[in-house]
């Protein structure tokens, strides 16, 4: 099950301090939500139950060769991001920077271990908007074209 909140981003931390990965992610279905993705160098297959907080996730590992064959037949364009990950205890920020055609969009997610956990966040400063129950910023749903141009 994965349980997390996203947010838009008002103020960047300085993030030369902190790891990231690059992640290009592709959706072979939106309903039910099969996505592809390479994250630097590993291809996962995902798939996703409904929901928006809290949702069913399944991961399988792909080849490279098997996550470009898919590649082929993704639906709409494939999401590319830089992902950061910074330490909030007792959680993780993934922050994410989009490129491509949604180049500009600057999000945060948090995963959970709980409803409870989620509901009684504490957002950083430098957080905005959450965004968690707004369906514009399911990366499912940015496949098409940048809805917030």
């Amino acid at each position: 099950m994965e349980i997390e909140r996203k947010f838009l981003i008002k103020d960047l931390p300085d993030l030369s301090k902190y790891e990231y990965v690059d992640i290009e992610q592709g959706y072979l279905s939106t309903e039910p939500v099969v996505r592809i993705r390479k994250k630097n160098d590993k291809y996962i297959l995902t798939y996703k139950g409904s929901g928006k907080l809290a949702r069913e996730e399944i991961e399988a590992a792909l080849t490279a060769e098997a996550y470009q064959h898919l590649l082929e037949k993704i639906d709409g364009h494939p999401i590319t991001k830089r992902r950061y990950m910074i330490p909030y205890e007792p959680y993780t920020i993934e922050l994410d920077i989009f490129e491509g055609h949604m180049k500009g969009l600057i999000m945060a997610e948090v995963e959970f271990p709980s409803i409870d956990a989620a509901n009684s966040f504490t957002p950083p400063e430098w957080f905005a908007t959450d965004v968690t129950d707004d369906e514009r910023y399911h990366n499912s749903n940015m496949i098409w074209a940048n809805p917030f141009l």
